[in-house]
């Protein structure tokens, strides 16, 4: 088996990073090259993504790779799902690509419903609503009259436009096309009557791929300025969350899996899409893994709630770390207040303190103080959140129980919150691997490559190289059942 030296650049909506994996006798070995922010920018009046700035980013990591004498011989891209960038005529990017949370497409279901029913949506596309998908956005841009519509020849998801602008080849990868809406989840294409419907241009969506095909080369000039050689950019799971459940080192059968981030993404792996109206009704969503079989999950605000908290008291007075948050709600009382973690007020950045407390004192409960109450709040309201979703799950989709949950993604190194999970959902929580998303991106670069057979090996591989820990409920939970039962009478 070969050595391969893999490079996976993994953005979130905070941050970026580019990983090296080295995969070789059948184990994958991780280094960090580079990191930084990904600030999206206040400009005249929308909050866009910086994309030059990405871009910029993405040399500097294969400018590192390079001095460190490293020769690729792959990369793979994977970001958050439903954002785009939109190319004209002549390849060149028309304005800097919407962020999700931009307040434009406010309205845009109200709209949309007039035309095409929630029903027959879901049926057709298989996707849950959120304001923010792409058919949102589409419609909001009709409606402004966006002269970038007009002009538009494609639209490339954001792992798609970052591999364009490094190869200068465009394509749209399955994963990543899942989540707008626009997506038949049967054919695995574009549902181009509903663009019909709405009025929208037919020409923007390309040809839909399934991971594991090449892009093509870094452009010559990029290879070039960076040292790199002309390095092939392989489609990986371009949607974070299929590389994450790429990742999970499942052996048993009956297991859902949480990628828990920003966003908890809490689902199960099935081979055909569920496009039920029940389904729809618990605002599940159907997207592609990076064998064509779907994900059927839950979206989940995460932990983009105590992120706000603690960019508010990070402002307020001195910073203090995640850790010590932990510590923090560990020391205060249990239970004191539940909140709806997918309320829309939690949805757009601020003070996210004091909406937490306006909202437990709007619903009648008592008001959490401190950062350490808060927190306690935030964490014990998430584990109930997935205890509801597994159960929905369980009983309304699946019709058979789930055994276990496996954790992904930077929240898996959390172990207050496996705990409170473990305990919630009376069932085993496995935590790890913490880099679950970038980890998927480079194995799939490796099966790609012909060097892993399948994905049940890749999974080994996971396995083989990745610790994991095991949280197991350790009460009656009495406790969290009075919750859960406080929880359901007032959010349910």
């Amino acid at each position: 088996m070969a050595k391969l030296n893999l490079l996976g650049f993994d953005f979130g909506a905070s941050s970026g990073r580019a990983m090296l994996g080295v995969f070789e006798d059948g184990k994958l070995t991780l280094e960090e090259i580079h990191r930084f922010s990904n600030d999206p920018v206040q400009l005249c009046g929308r909050f866009v993504w910086d994309v030059p700035r990405l871009f910029y980013e993405m040399k500097q990591a294969l400018l590192k790779v390079a001095r460190a004498g490293v020769k690729l011989d792959a990369i793979g891209i994977d970001t958050w799902g439903v954002d785009f960038g939109m190319l004209d005529k002549n390849g060149r990017l028309l304005g800097l690509p919407m962020h999700y949370r931009d307040e434009r497409t406010s309205g845009m279901r109200e709209k949309v419903r007039e035309i095409i029913p929630d029903v027959e949506l879901f049926a057709r596309t298989g996707t849950a609503y959120n304001t923010f998908n792409t058919i949102y956005q589409l419609y909001a841009m009709k409606c402004e009259g966006d002269p970038i519509l007009d002009q538009a020849t494609d639209l490339l998801f954001m792992p798609d436009l970052l591999a364009y602008l490094l190869t200068g080849q465009k394509g749209v990868e399955y994963t990543i096309a899942s989540t707008s809406e626009l997506l038949n989840p049967y054919t695995r294409d574009w549902d181009l009557d509903l663009l019909r419907q709405l009025g929208l241009p037919t020409n923007l969506l390309g040809e839909v791929k399934l991971p594991g095909t090449v892009r093509g080369k870094l452009l010559p000039e990029i290879a070039t300025e960076c040292g790199a050689g002309q390095v092939p950019v392989i489609a990986v799971g371009g949607h974070d969350t299929a590389s994450a459940a790429l990742a999970v080192p499942a052996k048993e059968k009956d297991y859902a899996f949480l990628s828990s981030g920003t966003w908890s993404l809490l689902g199960v792996e099935i081979p055909q899409p569920l496009c039920e109206e029940g389904v729809m009704a618990a605002n599940y969503t159907n997207e592609g893994c990076v064998d064509g079989s779907i994900r059927l999950l839950k979206n989940i605000m995460g932990l983009w709630i105590i992120q706000e908290c603690k960019r508010e008291w990070d402002r307020r007075s001195d910073a203090v770390d995640f850790a010590e948050l932990v510590e923090m709600a560990m020391g205060a009382p249990a239970f004191k207040a539940i909140i709806d973690v997918d309320d829309p007020c939690f949805m757009a950045p601020g003070d996210m303190p004091h909406r937490i407390q306006a909202y437990c004192e709007l619903t009648g409960q008592p008001v959490p103080q401190g950062r350490g109450e808060i927190s306690r709040v935030i964490y014990e309201s998430l584990a109930l959140k997935y205890r509801w979703a597994i159960e929905r799950l369980e009983a309304d989709m699946l019709k058979k129980p789930i055994k276990v949950l496996h954790i992904v993604g930077g929240g898996s190194k959390n172990g207050l919150l496996n705990k409170f999970t473990a305990e919630a959902i009376k069932r085993p929580v496995v935590a790890g691997p913490g880099e679950g998303t970038v980890i998927g991106n480079l194995l799939m670069q490796a099966k790609a490559l012909g060097q892993i057979e399948d994905i049940p090996a890749l999974r080994g591989v996971v396995e083989a190289s990745f610790p994991t820990r095991t949280f197991m409920p350790e009460t009656d939970g009495a406790a969290w059942d009075a919750a859960y039962a406080k929880y359901l009478e007032k959010f349910c």
